[in-house]
């Protein structure tokens, strides 16, 4: 089984006005839009200044990986059903670890995925419904809800005076944040609504646990947690399916290994 990734990342600063505010799928959130965008911009700096633990693929030397994978984010974008798609900057970056399979989208909209997760996957459409997923989190703002939650208004307040213990953990903590189950259930149900629109396999994270099962696992990776069950999980994904009505069915197999035959 793939190791997980473990996050050592110290943010150096963090902007924080605590402010309460409702949020998108409902939950306490002290944090603001804006301060979801400057969190996200931060831990992307952070991941940048960390080429170590983060070897980011440069763009430039892989400029077909990264162009597949961008035209597969704009059309979970421009599906209609994305709140934030104005709101948040949506970039996107591959990090070279065929260790890890994983992703994971920060608040405000920073897409991460290990090129461990591109290889484990066969088709486009199953690395489309792992990034609806991750997206959704961002979208409905999941990370910064479970944080409130977590850490309560004390340590938020840490933060906001700047203690290097509370935004290393608070940073550490956001990347390989485990979320509650209905967050895992909106961030599913959110995967299917962003792919119906399109011409993917609206259930193709269903595929993903599928693959799992299949090769006997022996569970879920963190980063899409570990409940409700895997089995739940592959019909909920279908029921979705069915009860929007979704058309499509291309999985964009052939085209999705070529791309991988590009990557290191």
């Amino acid at each position: 089984m793939k190791r997980f990734i473990k996050n050592t990342i110290a943010i150096s600063t963090v902007a924080l006005t605590l402010s309460a505010c409702g949020s998108s799928g409902g939950g306490f959130n002290l944090f603001t839009i804006d301060q979801d965008k400057e969190l996200g911009a931060q831990v992307a700096a952070e991941i940048d200044a960390n080429p170590a633990e983060y070897p980011v693929l440069d763009s430039a030397s892989h400029p077909k990986a990264y162009q597949y994978l961008y035209e597969m984010r704009d059309k979970i974008l421009n599906s209609g059903a994305v709140q934030h798609k104005d709101d948040f900057g949506w970039r996107l970056r591959i990090i070279h670890d065929d260790n890890t399979l994983n992703a994971f989208c920060t608040p405000g909209g920073y897409i991460y995925v290990y090129t461990g997760l591109m290889k484990y996957l066969d088709a486009e459409d199953q690395l489309a419904g792992v990034m609806g997923h991750e997206i959704g989190h961002a979208d409905l703002r999941h990370s910064t809800r479970q944080m409130t939650k977590l850490y309560g208004v004390q340590f938020l307040l840490d933060v906001v005076a700047g203690n290097r213990d509370a935004i290393k953990q608070i940073t550490a903590g956001l990347i390989g944040l485990k979320f509650s189950r209905s967050h895992e259930t909106e961030a599913d149900e959110a995967s299917v609504k962003y792919l119906c629109p399109t011409d993917y396999n609206a259930a193709g994270g269903a595929s993903f646990f599928e693959k799992l099962q299949e090769e006997g696992a022996g569970g879920t990776p963190e980063f899409l947690s570990t409940h409700p069950s895997p089995a739940n999980r592959i019909e909920e994904f279908h029921n979705t399916k069915t009860t929007l009505g979704c058309t499509g069915d291309k999985d964009y197999k052939t085209e999705y290994q070529r791309m991988l035959s590009t990557l290191p």
